[in-house]
């Protein structure tokens, strides 16, 4: 039967992926506390959101492991992702839109595999200013951040790759890569090759932002299907708050620019936010400024899905283990949490049918600031912690 979905336009699931295992050093696991700190929830409510803040997962903190020159932390980096994609999968299913403060790139994988718990088909816009196509067979690192593509896509290190139990997560055509500026030989070999959608930092520039952007989203197409917008804030260029800043990139402006492109579109399904290490922002400036923007273009989003007067939009999942009744929307916990469960132990799921609802207005029936926590959507409030193939 069919698992019914009802977006809820207004709420957003807030997540904190709190992980550092697959960087090149400690910091980025103190991302999530750091961007609650400079005040994103208050942000997002006055922007127009009922926030579900799930709080953060156990961190994952980097360690040099000398031992597994070729993918270090992967044990690491595999507990973190086990443990957000259940959330992820919650957060879906409650129909508002997760958005997961990384953290490292890794966590991709975790909110990928989300959604494709419910849709058969996920893009993914990658705005990054590293192209993350190193596998454990060419890097000379062994940061697993620097493989993230490479893992979605289907090659590098089996752990990652059989994540999901029947990869690739995404098709190569399905992934645009944005706002690009650092590859090194063996990733322009992948380049030549892949039928990845690319849209390096000159080319953005070169086309304008707002172009560029529509484009992307066309190429995987974004504008019929479930797409996650994942951001490294090292897009940014000379974003001083990131393990490794970027220069000669995307400028503030034109990332702002994109992002309002990508934020407005209806089929958005998921955004993660990853990078930003708050050991490099003594003042916290990084951290407003994250804030801010996400602000900026969320509220923009909202204004055009009250503009939109579109009929609602019914899609394809995925879950052969699907709950074997409709699920409400806000009160859907041990229907997904057994749903979770069993995809685990399965690693896949198959040809089940989602149907994704949205009114067309997207206030009506807003509940009350009394009622603005979701059920559905796990607390893990408790568990708070305080340039180059890096994936930076």
């Amino acid at each position: 039967m069919a698992v019914k979905i009802v977006r809820q336009p207004y709420r957003i699931a807030l997540i904190g992926a709190a992980t550092s295992a697959a960087a090149l050093s400690a910091g980025r696991e103190k991302a999530p506390a750091a961007l609650r700190a400079a005040g994103i929830v208050d942000r997002l409510k006055s922007a127009g959101y009922d926030i579900a803040d799930a709080g953060d997962d156990v961190p994952q903190v980097h360690q040099p492991d000398e031992a597994s020159p070729r993918a270090r932390n992967l044990a690491g980096v595999v507990a973190s992702i086990e443990s957000l994609k259940p959330r992820v999968e919650q957060a879906v299913k409650s129909g508002a839109l997760p958005l997961i403060l990384g953290g490292d790139c890794s966590i991709a994988l975790a909110v990928v595999a989300g959604l494709r718990r419910y849709f058969r088909k996920v893009g993914v816009i990658y705005m990054d200013h590293d192209a993350d196509l190193h596998t454990p067979s060419t890097t000379t690192s062994g940061c697993l951040d620097g493989m993230v593509v490479s893992h979605l896509t289907g090659r590098g290190a089996a752990e990652l790759v059989r994540f999901w139990g029947d990869p690739p997560l995404v098709r190569e055509p399905d992934l645009a890569l944005f706002g690009f500026g650092r590859l090194d030989p063996a990733e322009e070999g992948v380049l030549r090759q892949a039928p990845l959608r690319r849209y390096a930092a000159s080319d953005v520039q070169r086309m304008g932002p707002g172009v560029a952007a529509e484009e992307a989203i066309n190429r995987i197409h974004g504008g019929g299907a479930e797409f996650v917008l994942h951001m490294d804030v090292d897009v940014i260029s000379d974003f001083p708050a990131s393990d490794f800043p970027a220069s000669g990139g995307l400028n503030l402006e034109d990332v702002r620019r994109a992002l309002a492109v990508f934020a407005r579109q209806k089929h958005l399904a998921a955004i993660e936010v990853t990078g930003y290490n708050p050991v490099k922002d003594p003042d916290g400036s990084g951290a407003k400024l994250i804030v801010g923007l996400l602000a900026e273009v969320l509220e923009n989003r909202l204004a055009a899905l009250r503009a939109d007067s579109s009929p609602p939009i019914a899609g394809q999942g995925d879950g052969s283990d699907r709950p074997s009744a409709e699920a409400a929307p806000t009160h859907a916990t041990s229907a997904a949490n057994s749903a979770a469960s069993d995809d685990q132990s399965s690693g896949r799921a198959t040809e089940a049918i989602v149907q994704v609802e949205a009114s067309s207005d997207p206030l009506e029936g807003r509940p009350t600031s009394a009622d603005q926590s979701d059920p559905s959507i796990e607390n893990h409030a408790g568990e708070t912690s305080g340039a180059d193939e890096s994936g930076a």
